[in-house]
């Protein structure tokens, strides 16, 4: 086995084995070349002014990675042509008379045929890089086959999921998970329960953006994880039906199906999953207070039955050229059932036995949640002056029900029966979002662009909870007024926010202002306390981009975030899982706010694209996770607001292909953390190293089937009172297609040599302790897909925009 640095110094030349630099009577023509049907910018798409007399060429250029395009041409009368591989040549007459000439959007059709027609021989690759953000294209993902989202995003570079189902990205904890572009209706304290309610195989593709522009949110200063659900577009019927089985009783089934008419498009789906999911932790720790055992040896062994159901439709309505209305509607329901049994054993100096609980715990729990949301798009002319409006709702409701059995045993492992417990531990949560959206675009003549939109998001949370303990004398249930509770939480954030781009030269820049007021109100109904933090914020952003040569550019970026504190940081709850490491939630806590800097270089060969970029984020008051001990020797862990955090990395990603039938991105994230907590104790400071690593490829096998591999390796995370430690894991996937490429199947393996296993170690002056956790994550799954319809694309329209970038 490769040791740590040797590891890194592999990688590193790796990726620096690619070269990195290789540094009043025209009329300057400026533009952009977009999709047709996506809107989404053609990379490198030619753009060419052509002689009429005899079609001979006299003038052109290649657009950048986002479809722009700018060069000089002498002035008169001439042909434009505007090409993009798969896609059909557009021509137009032109007339040039000197200045600055805007295009506005020149949009090219897919020459998509139907399925019968169809014949794929080479790779696509699953990865595209933006100004801003990365795409990754994981409709035809073979890895994430019979997965949930949770288990895809964990397959992508530059995001990690940590023992707990958090999600990461470049390192940050403070995510934002959007779907379709709209924040995410939280139905539990844990991303990972969002996730887990959608089918990998509902997903199209997955957008990182890293360093938001002003258009977005301001929350998440970690980035911005976006997730684009399948929706079809093409006349007449189409649509696929999936199937999908894995280890150990995991199964999914669904449909997709779309029908196209002139003037209306409708779309529908169901999904269905069922898994079964074991997981196991042990954890040792050493206490310095002689008043209790010094050592807790703990552990405990977990199985989860897991199902959902995920039902999604909806329509565009074409109006006219220039207008069109969405809808769409989506319900989701979940059903967990879960056994858990926990050994507590306390421990004096030698590890002999003083006492032991064994604790049973059987979980009943649901989720039902609902969301609608219209649309309205208005292209005012054809120069790109847009409005776009939407309105969404979305209610959840969960019912989290625990029993409890827990049994003592004395040093000699005899049972205590007065000791026993026996109580009822219930978890409710209610909860209401309300979006209203609406952006304007204006375009000038001299090629810049004005951008300015109001945006309203209404979060409304009701969580509660209820604790029961059976009296053993009398035979009957006594509420625990402790730890029953009831936190109410609105969340009001009105924002609004401007931006303006434009190009002078081989210069590209983009300048926003975000203004947002937020107005909390959170009331604990144990202690009769409201707790109400009003305040306003500015967030700047800046993008600068500069063209070196051709498909090679500079870039500098800068914007300002914040992270507000969810209510599972604030509510104060004593969560009662496990009485001897428990939560509580800090009402008082405050939003951590990050200024983010980026500096890249992107250049682009036939067969390779190399993207650098070197980040630095500072956040002030950064909310972060603190581990203390009570009197009985419990373990208490809470949220804090610390002096400072410093993040500074270097991300490289290298793309490229051999041949026709292989392609590979090469990902790395090498950064130094460090985190500044001494305004709460003497010792709380860490900082550390670290690097994660990603190789993500696809081989085309001719006549035979497809591969996909993926491997990972994450170095150690700091954390105030220590570190986890490294992790790593391989993905394999094959597919073949049949039936004339209407029907697929695929057969994957997720963590081939079982190793993704977290380890923590946490470090105090008043104890020390190392956690293992295990999650069931070798799986393997059989799936099948066969799909229907496929006639060609519908010509030019609007579309309803999910998300856009911010150049």
């Amino acid at each position: 086995m490769f040791q740590g640095n040797n590891i890194l110094l592999l990688w590193f030349l790796l990726f620096f084995s690619t070269p990195l630099l290789t540094l009043a009577q025209e009329t300057t023509i400026s533009g952009r070349v977009r999709d047709v049907e996506t809107g989404k910018g053609l990379e490198f798409a030619n753009v060419a002014i052509l002689d009429p007399s005899d079609s001979s060429l006299v003038t052109g250029a290649t657009a950048d990675f986002d479809g722009r395009f700018s060069f000089a041409s002498k002035n008169g009368e001439f042909l434009l042509r505007v090409g993009y591989i798969g896609y059909s040549m557009k021509f137009e007459q032109i007339r040039l008379e000197g200045g600055e000439k805007n295009l506005g959007n020149l949009r090219l059709t897919s020459e998509e045929q139907t399925l019968d027609e169809v014949t794929v021989t080479g790779v696509t690759s699953m990865f595209e890089s933006d100004i801003d953000k990365r795409t990754y294209n994981v409709e035809n993902s073979i890895l994430a086959e019979g997965a949930t989202a949770s288990e895809l995003l964990n397959t992508l570079p530059s995001i990690q999921m940590d023992e707990d189902g958090g999600i990461s990205m470049r390192g940050s904890g403070n995510v934002l998970i959007y779907i379709n572009g709209r924040p995410t209706n939280l139905s539990s304290e844990e991303t990972e329960n969002i996730l887990a309610q959608f089918p990998a195989n509902s997903i199209k593709s997955v957008e990182l953006i890293t360093n938001p522009s002003s258009r977005y949110d301001a929350q998440g200063v970690g980035g911005i994880i976006n997730i684009v659900l399948k929706k079809d577009e093409r006349i007449g019927t189409n649509g696929q039906v999936n199937l999908s089985a894995g280890t150990r009783d995991k199964y999914q089934a669904g449909f997709n199906v779309n029908y196209g008419g002139e003037k209306v498009n409708y779309f529908a789906s169901y999904n269905y999953q069922y898994r079964d999911l074991w997981e196991e932790s042990e954890s040792l720790r050493q206490t310095i207070d002689p008043g209790v055992s010094p050592f807790l040896d703990q552990d405990f062994n977990t199985r989860n039955w897991n199902q959902g159901h995920l039902a999604r439709a909806g329509f565009d309505y074409y109006i006219n050229e220039k207008v069109t209305w969405g809808m769409y509607g989506q319900f989701n329901y979940s059903h967990r059932d879960r056994r858990r049994i926990y050994n507590q054993r306390h421990q004096d100096i030698n590890r002999s036995l003083d006492s032991l609980f064994v604790r049973t715990l059987t979980e009943d729990q649901f989720a039902r949640n609902i969301e609608v949301g219209t649309t309205l798009d208005y292209d005012i002319d054809s120069l790109g002056q847009k409005i776009y409006s939407s309105v969404s709702y979305a209610n959840n409701f969960q019912r989290r029900v625990e029993f409890f059995d827990q049994l003592y045993f004395d040093g000699n492992t005899q049972e205590i029966p007065g000791k026993r417990q026996d109580q009822i531990y219930g978890r409710p949560l209610e909860s209401e979002l309300f979006i209203a959206q609406l952006d304007y675009t204006k375009p000038f003549e001299d090629g810049g662009q004005l951008e300015t939109g109001l945006k309203s998001t209404l979060s409304y949370f009701r969580p509660a909870q209820t604790f029961d303990q059976l009296n053993l004398e009398t035979g009957e249930y006594v509420q625990n007024d402790t730890i029953a509770n009831r936190f109410d939480f609105d969340e009001l954030v009105y924002a609004g926010y401007a931006i303006y781009r434009n190009s002078l030269g081989k210069v590209a820049f983009q300048a926003g202002l975000r203004a947002e007021q937020t107005n909390t109100t959170g009331y604990d109904h144990n202690s009769d306390s409201t707790y109400i933090n009003n305040y306003f914020n500015l967030f700047p952003s800046l993008y600068i981009t500069y063209e070196l040569a051709d498909q090679e550019e500079f870039l500098v970026n800068y914007s300002r975030r914040i992270n507000r504190p969810s209510w599972g940081q604030m509510a104060p709850f004593y969560n009662a899982q496990d009485l001897l490491n428990t939560r509580f939630g800090n009402p008082v806590l405050q939003p951590e706010f990050t200024d983010s800097y980026e500096l890249g270089y992107n250049k682009g060969w036939d067969n390779l694209l190399f993207t650098g970029t070197v980040y630095h984020r500072r956040t002030t008051d950064a909310m972060t996770r603190v581990i203390s001990l009570l009197e009985n020797n419990a373990a208490v862990q809470y949220w804090e607001n610390v002096n400072i955090r410093r993040d500074l990395g270097l991300e490289l990603i290298n793309q490229f292909e051999i041949g026709s039938n292989f392609d590979a991105t090469l990902s790395g994230n090498f950064f130094y953390s460090e985190v500044d907590g001494r305004n709460l104790r003497e010792n709380f400071f860490n900082s550390n190293f670290t690097w994660t690593v990603t190789l993500l490829s696809n081989w085309v096998i001719p006549d035979l089937f497809n591969v996909q591999l993926m491997a990972d390796y994450r170095g150690p995370i700091v954390l105030p009172q220590g570190e986890i430690d490294p992790i790593y894991g391989v993905n394999l996937g094959i597919r073949k297609d049949l039936f004339n490429n209407r029907a697929t199947v695929s057969l994957n393996v997720s963590d081939i040599f079982n190793t993704r296993v977290f380890r923590i170690q946490t470090d105090d002056l008043e104890f020390s302790q190392m956690r293992f956790f295990n999650r069931e994550t070798r799986i393997g799954t059989l799936s099948f897909t066969y799909r229907f319809g496929g006639f060609k694309s519908k010509e030019e329209k609007p579309s309803v925009r999910y998300s856009d970038d911010p150049f």
